[in-house]
């Protein structure tokens, strides 16, 4: 994860001494830098005399879990807001329905210009059907919202990265994999799970328990060693765990979703007779 560099101001000269000129003393030029420029910006819109901006690192939105960093700019003074309460809605416009996707509150950073937040998103989009992002923000005593289309893609390596389902509880579901850079050890694994109440909310599962047998189907779907099933964390809302990879290629992380009275609520156990799990990750490196 990239470190968001801190705001500071560029002088051209040091403040100790003054250029000259045959006019007289050149004004001191100050730039401020970019504290996101290491970050790929993936939107800039503008409306109600400001610019919102969006960045990640990665360079497109795709389906799963994207992290995002927001900056609003005020066009007049060409100064970006600091320190302003921002909430951001993600809308899913298809041909006979509308609804959202899971999505975390908008945090302020080290940086007061910048504010960040993740959106998972359950599918792409496409002609007829897509995703708009509504950002909301408070500044000068007024309140506003801006509205922009996006394009959300699948993943370049077309990897499974999140899971839509319907429990046998009969409620929806979206399990989503953390971004991870996968090595041959036991790596740490992390996923979020989020139950549907309706079309615009999607809270945090507490307290179930994602259970992962990894298997390289390529490779006589042999397994692995000293894997640790998923449990919760409260202090950062994910289920944490173990993977162990003990080669490079493509993986398959077989998942079993269980409730909180060891009831499986999706997902089958890998035998000789069944090869794999309806509800699966995939990694390749």
């Amino acid at each position: 994860m990239k470190i968001i560099k801190s705001v500071f101001t560029i002088l051209v000269f040091s403040l100790t001494f003054v250029a000259c000129t045959d006019d007289g003393n050149d004004p001191i030029i100050a730039v401020e830098e970019n504290p996101l420029a290491d970050y790929n910006k993936l939107t800039s819109f503008s409306a109600n005399d400001h610019t919102i901006e969006i960045y990640s690192e990665q360079n497109s939105y795709t389906i799963g879990y994207n992290e995002l960093f927001f900056r609003i700019k005020d066009n007049v003074d060409e100064q970006y807001l600091k320190d302003v309460q921002v909430s951001l809605m993600p809308m899913m416009h298809m041909v006979s329905m509308q609804h959202s996707c899971p999505k975390s509150e908008i945090s302020k950073t080290e940086d007061a210009s910048v504010y960040k937040g993740f959106v998972v998103f359950q599918m792409p989009g496409n002609a007829d059907e897509y995703w708009e992002v509504t950002l909301e923000y408070e500044t000068g005593g007024q309140n506003y919202a801006a509205t922009e289309r996006i394009s959300v893609v699948t993943p370049s390596d077309n990897k499974k990265r999140v899971n839509v389902f319907t429990g046998s509880d009969e409620k929806r579901y979206v399990l989503a994999m953390m971004p991870m850079s996968p090595e041959v050890k036991v790596n740490d694994f992390s996923a979020m799970l989020f139950k549907m109440e309706n079309m615009m909310s999607f809270p945090v599962v507490e307290d179930y328990k994602v259970m992962i047998d990894p298997r390289m189907p390529g490779m006589g779907n042999h397994g692995s060693p000293n894997n640790e099933d998923l449990t919760f964390d409260s202090n950062n809302s994910m289920y944490n765990g173990k993977l162990s990879l003990t080669m490079t290629g493509y993986w398959k992380i077989n998942l079993m979703v269980e409730n909180e009275m060891g009831e499986v609520l999706k997902g089958e156990e890998v035998t000789e007779e069944n090869e794999s799990s309806s509800l699966f990750f995939e990694i390749e490196f």
